[in-house]
């Protein structure tokens, strides 16, 4: 089983007030994250804002990650695109730079047929020896990877497991019952956590685990000890976490949240913008009733 952990933080990208990739605040962050539940983290997916970074960005992410952590969690790379051969080139960077892992996000706005993300997947492990995890979000890319293709894919020796944000438990669950135990199927909503471990999942790749990540840490290992009524407890407890974290468009609630912590991670890259006023007020509410912020 190649095993990236439980609690994996799709880290937001630190910018400057001039939106440039601010590295020390991304030392920091990552610091924060590895002693605050963290086994893993996950750069330049949707949460790192993945789409208004350049590939000479992501490089230097992936690098200064690996260089100044890598022996201290794991560092999963987002290198998925709706461009194939850009995917392919993106990834054996990331590759040669020696992280552990790869996020292939589904291809979004060219909608290709459930071969054609066959093929796009099966293209990419074919040229990487690492693993690779998909990533399927219809919300985002309008295309899902439905049950039968995942478990094809999982078939690929290098293809290790999938961020699953359809919230189709139906889905999820025929994926989790016609695959090797080995093939991890991660929550990629953390509302859908405790669910999709019901049905057999095996951790999350989590936005909240930014703010709460040992306490998804613990709701995780109480499910798993037997514990399900204390799981259940905490699950209830931080749904409007869960949920708030999406009051409007992903990462822009999350940075907010981390800057009025303290821990500065400067604004969202346009055309992402800050949140509305009344948003912020009733998101502001979620964060001090759960003492987030004072």
């Amino acid at each position: 089983m190649v095993n990236m952990g439980e609690v994996i933080t799709a880290m937001v990208t630190p910018f400057d007030k001039n939106y440039n990739l601010d590295l020390e605040s991304c030392s920091r962050l990552i610091d924060f994250l590895i002693k605050n539940g963290s086994d893993g983290i996950l750069l330049s997916g949707t949460t790192g804002e993945s789409p208004t970074l350049s590939d000479e960005e992501k490089i230097e992410l992936f690098g200064f990650a690996k260089k100044n952590f890598g022996d201290k969690t794991k560092i999963i790379a987002g290198t998925g695109s709706n461009d194939t051969k850009h995917s392919i080139e993106l990834s054996k960077e990331a590759e040669k730079i020696g992280v552990d892992a790869l996020l292939l996000v589904t291809p979004y706005y060219n909608k290709p047929t459930q071969m054609g993300l066959y093929k796009h997947f099966e293209a990419i492990s074919s040229e990487v020896k690492i693993p690779i995890i998909l990533y399927n979000v219809p919300s985002r890319t309008s295309r899902n990877i439905d049950s039968r293709t995942c478990i094809e894919l999982s078939k690929i020796d290098n293809i290790c497991g999938v961020k699953e944000a359809s919230s189709d438990m139906k889905q999820i669950a025929e994926i989790i019952r016609d695959t090797d135990e080995d093939f991890l199927v991660y929550s990629g909503n953390d509302g859908d956590t405790l669910p999709i471990l019901s049905l057999g999942g095996y951790g999350v790749i989590s936005v909240a685990s930014h703010i709460i990540g040992n306490e998804i840490r613990k709701m995780i290992s109480c499910f798993k000890n037997g514990e399900i009524s204390e799981a259940s407890r905490l699950h209830r407890c931080f749904l409007d976490v869960f949920y708030g974290i999406f009051i409007t468009t992903n990462p822009v609630p999350i940075k907010e949240a981390l800057n009025l912590k303290g821990m500065r991670v400067g604004p969202t890259r346009p055309p992402l913008y800050q949140i509305e006023e009344g948003n912020l007020q009733r998101f502001k509410n979620i964060l001090k009733k759960h003492r987030i912020i004072n």
